[in-house]
């Protein structure tokens, strides 16, 4: 039975341990979809090359009111869908590429089981082994489930024979749809809707709650909706019941909970991701998963003995850098087994990038008035300071809520122009126990420049520890 030291199921950031702390080691990856996983291939880079000449095509339309004769004219799909997979495609590749010239590394493209303790199976799309193992399995000493999330469909009477788009295919489509229905209202839907309006789509999004991106502060999911609103078509409050095939030229009739129907020529589902944990016999080798589908682990990320999990697979934070962060950290334990470091108790930020940009990070309002806890809270806009005069910005704000006894920021949010950069300085001082006056008080901030947003909006709290 072919055995190795150590085995990765999953190349995304599974791949990026393999430093050269392992060189001296047999080692193995399984990967049974494209090399690079899901924030390379069909994730955060691609969708963000595709938003960059959204914003571009949207800050066209804002020129005249700013005394500048610009437009939208049109988009290129395929330049724009040629111009980002000329990229991502050419990185995956390559990166397969390196580590097959290893002589210490094996990539097994496959579906990983466990068939034991720590021991698995790796089969091709057919069932066909690919270990070339003689008994058709593999065992390893230590083994690391970074297998990732993958894409969730809700059960929709048709959907299955009318054909959809998900965030996995619709980049990578042969034209730009005209009319587009997106089911959805979190964060991969907002971002696709800001793209196909921006470059010239007929949207429709369809949202079963009152709100899009109901999981931010509550501010500014009403906010982000009515730009929506104001934007393109936002049906809040419904649910697709079913698709049948168009008529008259239209490739797909949605039929809405409240009766209306929809035409489109494209349907994109995007309504969450799913832990890629099923299906892989985990609790043969000790595993627990907990209601979610999540792997559970220790401080250490150890799942059981001898096998670590890390990324959208373990933690509930579907996010590159957190999955980057606990990559390290279970390169840092496989390396350093008698010295493991724990997984640090950070807040973890993220942004969204619609239009305009969503940043946030710690306690959204509704969470603080839920615990009962006390706290101060100051929303600065855009407006109000003077790079936001240069921009006519009317609708951006960043919203802080502090600890009025400690000076400590609880929660920090922020949606407007370079949110996803302004929040940096409030993340850090979160991460590193800095009172909001140490920080809006202890330092230079440049004029007339946006970081003044984070420096009024600390100056505006009034907290003074006791």
């Amino acid at each position: 039975m072919t055995h190795y030291d150590l085995l990765v199921i999953g190349s995304g950031s599974g791949n990026m341990l393999l430093d050269s702390r392992f060189d001296n080691l047999r080692t193995a990856i399984v990967e049974r979809s494209t090399f690079g996983g899901t924030c390379l291939n069909v994730g955060c880079i691609p969708t963000k090359m595709y938003v960059w000449p959204a914003d571009i095509a949207a800050y066209a339309g804002d020129g005249p009111r700013l005394g500048v004769d610009t437009a939208m004219r049109g988009a290129r799909w395929v330049d724009i869908r040629d111009r980002v997979f000329g990229r991502i495609d050419a990185i995956s590749h390559s990166g397969l590429q390196y580590r097959d010239s290893l002589e210490n590394v094996e990539v097994l493209r496959g579906h990983g089981r466990f068939v034991g303790d720590r021991r698995l199976t790796v089969t091709d799309t057919d069932g066909q082994d690919v270990t070339g193992s003689p008994e058709g399995e593999i065992t390893a000493d230590r083994i690391v489930v970074a297998t990732g999330s993958r894409v969730s469909v809700p059960p929709i009477e048709g959907l299955e024979e009318a054909g959809y788009e998900t965030s996995d295919t619709v980049m990578r489509l042969d034209a730009q749809p005209e009319r587009i229905v997106i089911i959805g209202g979190g964060f991969v839907s907002c971002e696709f809707a800001h793209v196909f309006h921006a470059l010239g789509t007929e949207v429709v999004q369809v949202q079963r709650g009152p709100r899009l991106l109901m999981a931010e502060d509550d501010d500014v999911s009403a906010r982000i909706t009515d730009i929506a609103c104001r934007a393109w078509d936002v049906r809040l409050g419904v649910t697709v019941d079913r698709v049948e095939p168009g008529r008259d030229g239209a490739d797909h009739v949605l039929h809405l909970s409240n009766g209306e129907t929809l035409e489109a020529d494209t349907i994109l589902v995007a309504t969450g991701r799913d832990p890629n944990t099923d299906d892989m016999g985990l609790d043969l080798t000790g595993v627990e998963v907990d209601d979610d589908g999540l792997i559970v682990t220790d401080e250490f990320l150890r799942a059981a003995e001898g096998v670590f999990a890390l990324g959208d697979c373990r933690t509930p934070w579907q996010l590159k850098h957190v999955a980057n962060l606990e990559a390290r950290l279970v390169g840092d334990n496989l390396a350093s087994p008698e010295d493991m470091r724990a997984l640090p108790d950070l807040p973890v930020p993220h942004a969204v990038f619609t239009h305009p940009q969503i940043a946030s990070v710690g306690a959204t309002e509704r969470e603080l008035v839920e615990q009962g806890r006390a706290y101060e809270k100051k929303v600065q806009d855009y407006a109000d300071i003077a790079y936001g005069w240069a921009m006519e910005d009317t609708t951006g704000f960043a919203k802080l809520l502090a600890d009025p006894d400690t000076g400590l920021l609880l929660g920090a949010h922020l949606i407007g122009p370079q949110a996803s950069a302004l929040i940096q300085p409030l993340i850090q001082m979160m991460s590193l126990g800095q009172t909001t006056q140490e920080v809006a008080r202890g330092q230079y901030w440049i004029h007339p420049a946006l970081p003044e947003l984070v420096e009024n909006a600390l100056l505006g709290l009034e907290q003074r520890p006791k």
